[in-house]
């Protein structure tokens, strides 16, 4: 499957200790990636060959070309 360089996604942090995981690809999903942000904090990310979801635990808001997502209170 091939990944557009334009395939990225942002997700800012609206409290400290905004977990961000990435998920492998493939016939067994696993974590592969983790990241903390703390208030305030921005990540700029994209899918690649190895990466097929992330997940976001905490407040925050993550833009991508779908649109914008605010994570509920």
């Amino acid at each position: 499957m091939a990944v557009s360089s334009q395939d990225f996604f942002v997700i800012k942090a609206k409290e400290n200790g905004v977990n961000v995981i990435g998920l492998t690809r493939g016939t067994d999903t696993r974590f592969h990636h983790s990241e903390k942000l703390d208030k305030g904090e921005v990540m700029i990310a994209q899918f690649t060959e190895h990466t097929s979801a992330v997940k976001v635990r905490g407040k925050a808001v993550i833009q991508t070309s779908h649109g914008i997502i605010d994570t509920e209170d």
